[in-house]
């Protein structure tokens, strides 16, 4: 099988999808499946392989991740011609996406594609909600010529499903638990992040409004004077509004910036909880990799994370924005030490059944049902 892949990120960037991606390829490459990805150019360095072709780019203004990508289409299209894809997978319903999906048209290839972020619900925290229906329109245009749309979780399913969306097919993210464990030296970690309270509590993503930070500033100020005191903050991410954070956040609060590999699964690892109030998420890869860790979550009863999140037993959800029920779950977890180990053995366990490979090796299934139906019209 011989895949092109159109998207508007793709690694060194830092984010779901990107991390998704990386992962595919890498999975295709030990299957001996042919593949060439067509990507914007990265403002976080160039990751440099034979099966890239990279476009000038500048960044979106509400998500600086995602590139506006100035593909030059007909190079692409002779380069499609040559390689001669027997499917197209787009994973993002922009510039590059456009591309792809224009080019499938045009040369009779199969297309299929991922589903990862709900931008229109994005909008309200940039006041921006006036163009939700529109969004809406283009994205319900845009998904309309796929054979499978590849969502993360249940809810999204049920959401897109509402909202007119067909085809879709769940695929969830995995995680490498042979990284992402909680077996890492708990002290010398504690030591290089500089931390000395009894307790560490974590948060990891884009500081950007969608992730309802606000929320996650009156958490940390709403626990108990007693318990705060005993308690670190690590805040892993970089975004619009880390310097606003920053200058409104506790003394016990530490922001580090961007982590990966071994550097972000240490974080996970000594967090006794991971708090994340988001209520956009159309899977929360962020917290199966802290469950991966050992560590439970406390999360908004939303999006993707619901489906995660077995309440009770490796983790609490609370409805969105409702910092009591946040304030009570973390404070119940920190006071009750043999609840939070039960919690951790949930999390670890839950986590090893979320294999990548075993993902991966189900979207090929999709992939070869897609070209198969395209030889059985070819030969009708």
């Amino acid at each position: 099988m011989r895949v092109a892949i159109f998207t508007d990120t793709f690694y060194p960037d830092i984010n779901g999808v990107s991390i998704t991606l990386k992962h595919f390829t890498q999975y295709m490459e030990s299957k001996g499946i042919v593949y060439k990805i067509f990507a914007p150019k990265s403002r976080s360095g160039e990751y440099i392989s034979e099966h890239i072709h990279r476009f000038k780019s500048f960044s979106l203004f509400l998500y600086p991740e995602l590139r506006f990508a100035f593909p030059n289409v007909r190079s692409i299209k002779a380069e499609l011609e040559a390689f001669a894809p027997d499917l197209i997978h787009i994973a993002t319903p922009f510039n590059m996406g456009l591309c792809g999906l224009y080019l499938s048209k045009k040369l009779n290839i199969p297309v299929v594609g991922s589903y990862h972020t709900n931008f229109d619900d994005y909008l309200k925290f940039y006041n921006l909600s006036f163009l939700s229906h529109s969004l809406l329109k283009y994205m319900n245009w845009f998904h309309r010529p796929f054979k499978k749309i590849f969502v993360p979780s249940h809810e999204t399913i049920r959401q897109l499903k509402r909202r007119g969306f067909q085809n879709t097919v769940l695929a969830p993210a995995g995680v490498d638990c042979a990284l992402f464990h909680p077996g890492y030296d708990q002290e010398s970690v504690r030591e290089k992040c500089g931390l000395s309270r009894r307790y560490t509590l974590s948060f990891v993503g884009r500081l950007a409004p969608e992730k309802d930070l606000r929320t996650l500033m009156k958490i940390a100020s709403s626990i108990p004077p007693e318990l705060n005191d005993q308690i670190d903050w690590l805040i892993v991410g970089d975004g619009p509004m880390r310097e606003e954070l920053e200058e409104k956040a506790p003394v016990n609060m530490n922001f580090t910036g961007y982590r990966t590999g071994t550097d972000l699964a240490e974080i996970y690892s000594i967090s006794d909880l991971f708090v994340f109030p988001s209520s956009t998420e159309t899977f929360g890869m962020v917290v199966l990799e802290a469950l991966a860790s050992g560590t439970p979550a406390v999360t908004s009863n939303a999006g993707g994370v619901k489906n995660i999140i077995k309440q009770g037993k490796n983790g609490f959800t609370c409805e969105p924005g409702d910092v009591t029920a946040f304030t009570e779950a973390i404070v119940l977890l920190l006071k009750n030490s043999r609840l939070r180990k039960k919690f951790r053995a949930e999390a670890r366990l839950y986590a090893l059944g979320q294999s990548w490979d075993t993902i991966f090796e189900e979207m090929l299934w999709h992939y070869q049902d897609v070209t198969t139906e395209k030889e059985i019209s070819q030969h009708a």
